[in-house]
């Protein structure tokens, strides 16, 4: 199963082979077999494989080098699900390529396609994931759609049937993140609760049960304040407000990160896990990025996945051997007019300069898309205090009639 990574944040375990023919990539993602880079001028260039027309170059050779999907320009983000992906453009359309025996696709058909096409029916797209045999889709109006396999209820559609349409998840609004994965799907609110739908053969639901939810989606109790949300094979990971990590579900290799390897059926905290600003998960293994830029490994480690020296399962979090401070693409994109924002990290105010301030607005998002802070801005240089934002990695978007700039800063 493949990893989460939360887009535009790259959590980077010691790489043996360089990638080639990837300039200027801003995000990644994983699906069983292939790999995808978004590059800053919103193309995709995918390698791996390709039996089912996953890369969406139009064949279905597998690559052992970046290729660029020719067809597809404005892209926002992505997922890879088993053997199929998904996109969404940046007008809020969605794209799928791939696998389509379940309807994953959403096209209407149950035909493999090796060329992006766009998922009817669909608009206001701002995130995507891929599942098993599934795709999931969130609006932003809050809502979320899904199509393909079904068979233990991960469309959330009240059904066990699988769906080659879209169909609206019900009872869920306000969502703000979705995570498809190994036929479990999980659901993040704007109030910091969760939600999930599907299999639950491990407990990774957390709800004290082992049993499905199979009609629509049950909120996960006892879980508040969530801010990030992130799946293996059979486990769920929950960063929270306060930078605590905590997981539930399968724990044969000690990826739950609490000691021990048996398997939970509610929540449990990652041991010493505090500061942490992103999560990522794989099959069997998770990983965790503090404040201070250093990065966690736990779980399945045979083939040195933690990177730290040893083929050794670990139940408590470690750290990779000799990686380098992880950098957070601290960048500026869509520039227009001359700014600057400072400090970077910053743990008290952050300074915003420009040229011309006239209906120029600041906004600050977290790493979920959360507005946080908002200011209209009144001189050539203006402060925000930030002292009340929690520690982490934040959007500050500055807009006017003339343009748009985004950065990512770290607040200390």
């Amino acid at each position: 199963m493949k990893n989460k990574l939360l887009n535009s944040i790259l959590i980077a375990i010691p790489i043996f082979f360089g990638l080639h023919n990837i300039a200027n990539a801003q995000s990644i993602a994983a699906g069983e077999d292939h790999s995808f880079f978004l590059c800053t001028n919103g193309t995709v260039q995918g390698v791996g494989g390709n039996s089912s027309g996953q890369l969406g170059d139009g064949s279905n050779l597998s690559r052992i080098t970046p290729v660029q999907l020719p067809l597809l320009t404005g892209v926002t983000g992505f997922d890879g699900g088993n053997w199929h992906s998904v996109f969404v453009k940046n007008d809020g359309t969605a794209w799928t390529v791939g696998r389509n025996n379940y309807g994953q696709l959403g096209d209407g058909t149950l035909v493999d396609k090796n060329i992006p096409l766009q998922v009817p029916g669909l608009t206001g797209i701002t995130a995507v994931s891929g599942g098993s045999g599934y795709s999931v889709f969130l609006k932003n109006d809050g809502t979320v759609w899904s199509v393909g396999y079904n068979f233990f209820g991960e469309l959330g559609d009240g059904t066990t049937v699988y769906k080659s349409l879209p169909v609206q998840v019900l009872g869920l609004t306000g969502i703000i993140a979705i995570v498809a994965t190994n036929q479990f799907t999980l659901y993040l609110k704007n109030d910091g609760t969760v939600w999930a739908s599907g299999r639950n053969q491990f407990g990774q639901f957390g709800n004290g049960t082992t049993s499905n939810f199979n009609t629509i989606p049950l909120q996960i109790l006892g879980l508040t304040g969530i801010t990030a949300i992130s799946a293996g094979g059979g486990f769920s990971v929950f960063l929270k407000n306060d930078g605590t990590v905590w997981a539930t579900g399968e724990n044969g290799y000690g990826q739950l990160g609490d000691g021990t390897l048996v398997s939970k059926t509610t929540p449990v905290q990652v041991l010493g896990m505090t500061g942490i600003t992103a999560v990522a998960v794989g099959t069997h293994h998770a990983l965790f990025l503090k404040n201070d830029t250093t990065v966690w490994a736990v779980g399945h480690n045979n083939n040195g996945t933690l990177g730290d020296g040893t083929i050794v399962h670990k139940s408590i979090p470690v750290q990779p051997v000799g990686l380098c401070s992880v950098g957070l693409g601290i960048e500026e994109s869509a520039t227009v007019n001359a700014i600057s924002v400072y400090p970077n990290p910053c743990n008290g105010d952050l300074f915003i300069e420009l040229d011309g301030y006239q209906n120029t607005t600041a906004e600050i998002f977290n790493i979920q898309g959360q507005l946080v802070q908002n200011i209209v801005l009144q001189s050539f240089q203006t402060s925000l205090q930030i002292n009340h934002l929690t520690s982490g990695v934040y959007l500050v978007q500055v807009k006017n009639p003339k343009g748009l700039v985004v950065k990512k800063i770290i607040k200390n």
